[in-house]
C-alpha cells in the first residue's frame, strides 16, 4: 500500500484519497474491507498514520491522518486502535500502547488549537480576518477530532471493564495516561463552553459538539471535572444546535451522567437548584412526541432513571405539581403504549405513580389535553404493571413493582376512576 510504505508526496496524495473514500457514510467499500481476511492493509494504514503523526508535517496533513484513524475505528470498531498488528521490517512499527498515545496526543493538540482559534474568531471578530468558510472548516475539523476522541473513550472504557477484544494488548499504565489526557482535554472543552457562556452564545453546532464530547466522557466518569461541570450545567442545558428551535440534544447527551449523579443527594440538589429536572422532562417528552423525535429506549430509560432519582429524594427539596409533570404523564403513557416489554411498562408506571402522589384525579382532568380517555390509559398502565409476572431474580423490576403498589395505596383515594379499574383487574 502506497500510503504505508512511501515517503514522498504520493504518501499525502494517498492519505487524502483514503480519507475521502473511507469517510463516506454507509459505503459498500466498508463491508468489503470488513470481510477481507488479511490484516496487512490495516497494518499499512497504521504505519502510514504513524509516519505522518510522528514527523514534522503541517497541521492539515495531521488532521487527515487523524480523520483516517477515525474512519478505521468507525468501520472496524473502536478496538482497531489497540489491536496488535505488526508488519515485518516496517521501520515505523511501534507498540500498541505508543500508537494509542500518539493518536490521542495528536488529537488533543489539534483540539486545543482549534478551540482557541474558534473562540478567538467568534469573540474577537473585530481582530479576526478569517472568513466564514474558514470558520466552518475549523468547526468540521473539530467535529472529526471529537468523534475520534469519543471512540477512544469507548475503547478505554471497554479495556478498563474487561469488555475489550482478546487482541487488545493495551496496558494499565497506558490506560491511566489516556484517562489523564482525556481529563485535560475535557477541561479545555469546558473552558470553551465557559467562554461561550461569558459571551452570551448558546447556539451553534460547535457548542453542541462540545456538549456531546463532554457527555460521552462524563458517562464513563461522572464526577470528573466536577466543579466546572456543576457551574456550567444550567448553561449546557440551554445550548442549541444551529437547526434546533429549543434545547434537546444538549440535555440528551448529558443523560448518562445525570442518571448516575442523581443517585446521590448532592447530585439531585445540583439538578433541582436550577430546575434542571424540568429540562430532562422536556427532553423525555420530545422523544415521545408524534412526528417528533424517534423513541430511543436507551435515552428514555436514562431520563426516567434521572427523574425517578429526583422524585425519590424530593423530601430534601420542594417539588410541586407543575404542567410539565402532566405532559410527562402523557409521554409515559405514549411510550408504554408502544410495547409489551416489561422493562418499559414497569419503569413508566413507577414514574407515573410517583407523579400521581403530587396531584389528584380532579386536578389532572382540569387541564386541557388530559381527558377521561387519557386517565383511562393511565389506569390501564397501572394495571399492566401490577399484573406483570416478575422473576425473583429481577430485583430492579421487583423494586419497581413495590414502588407502584405502595404509591397506589397512597393516592388511590384521590383517583377514584383509577382505583375502580385497578380493583377490577388487579390485586394490590
Amino acid at each position: 500500500m502506497l500510503f504505508g510504505v512511501l515517503h514522498t508526496a504520493v504518501k499525502f496524495e494517498s492519505l487524502h484519497m483514503l480519507a475521502t473514500l473511507l469517510s463516506q457514510k454507509e459505503s459498500p467499500l466498508h463491508d468489503a474491507l470488513r470481510s477481507m481476511p488479511s490484516t496487512i492493509w490495516k497494518s499499512h494504514i497504521r504505519g502510514g498514520i504513524i509516519d505522518v503523526l510522528q514527523n514534522r508535517v503541517v497541521s492539515s496533513e495531521k488532521l487527515q491522518a487523524l480523520l483516517l484513524a477515525e474512519c478505521m475505528m468507525s468501520i472496524l470498531g473502536e478496538n482497531w486502535l489497540s489491536e496488535d498488528h505488526k508488519i515485518l521490517d516496517n521501520k515505523n512499527a511501534i507498540s500498541v500502547d505508543k500508537f494509542v498515545l500518539l493518536v490521542l496526543q495528536s488529537a488533543r493538540v489539534e483540539v486545543a488549537v482549534l478551540l482557541n482559534e474558534l473562540a478567538f474568531s467568534k469573540y474577537e471578530s473585530s481582530k479576526s480576518s478569517q472568513t466564514d468558510d474558514a470558520i466552518i472548516q475549523k468547526q468540521r475539523n473539530l467535529a472529526i477530532l471529537f468523534s475520534l476522541i469519543e471512540r477512544i473513550i469507548k475503547m478505554i472504557s471497554d479495556a478498563s471493564s474487561g469488555e475489550g477484544e482478546p487482541s487488545q494488548t493495551i496496558c494499565e499504565k497506558t490506560i491511566m495516561q489516556v484517562i489523564t489526557g482525556l481529563n485535560e482535554t475535557i477541561s479545555l472543552v469546558l473552558d470553551f463552553l465557559q467562554d461561550a457562556k461569558d459571551h452570551g452564545q448558546r447556539k451553534g453546532d460547535d457548542l453542541l459538539a462540545a456538549v456531546r464530547i463532554v457527555g460521552s466522557y462524563l458517562a464513563e466518569t461522572p464526577y470528573a471535572c466536577q466543579e466546572k461541570t456543576g457551574h456550567l450545567l444550567e448553561f449546557i442545558f440551554s445550548i442549541e444546535g444551529q437547526d434546533e428551535s429549543s434545547p434537546f440534544y444538549s440535555v440528551r447527551f448529558m443523560l448518562p451522567m445525570l442518571s448516575q449523579i442523581t443517585t446521590t443527594a448532592d447530585g439531585c440538589r445540583t439538578l433541582v437548584s436550577f430546575g434542571g429536572y424540568k429540562a430532562v422532562i422536556d427532553c423525555l417528552i420530545k422523544m415521545t412526541e408524534e412526528n417528533g423525535m424517534m423513541i430511543d429506549d436507551g435515552s428514555m430509560f436514562l431520563a426516567c432513571d434521572t427523574i425517578i432519582n429526583i422524585m425519590s429524594n424530593r423530601k430534601n427539596y420542594p417539588i410541586q405539581m407543575e404542567p410539565c409533570f402532566i405532559r410527562l404523564l402523557q409521554a409515559l403513557i405514549t411510550w408504554a403504549g408502544t410495547t409489551d416489554a416489561s422493562s418499559v411498562i414497569m419503569t413508566a408506571s413507577s414514574l407515573c405513580t410517583m407523579v400521581m402522589e403530587l396531584t389528584s384525579e380532579e386536578f389532572l382532568l382540569s387541564f386541557s389535553g388530559f381527558d377521561p380517555k387519557t386517565l383511562g390509559s393511565l389506569s390501564d398502565l397501572i394495571v399492566r404493571s401490577l399484573r406483570q409476572d416478575i422473576p425473583d431474580e429481577d430485583r430492579e423490576q421487583l423494586n419497581q413493582k413495590q414502588i407502584i403498589a405502595s404509591g397506589y395505596r397512597c393516592w388511590a383515594d384521590r383517583f377514584p376512576s383509577v382505583r375502580n379499574v385497578v380493583h377490577q383487574h388487579a390485586s394490590v
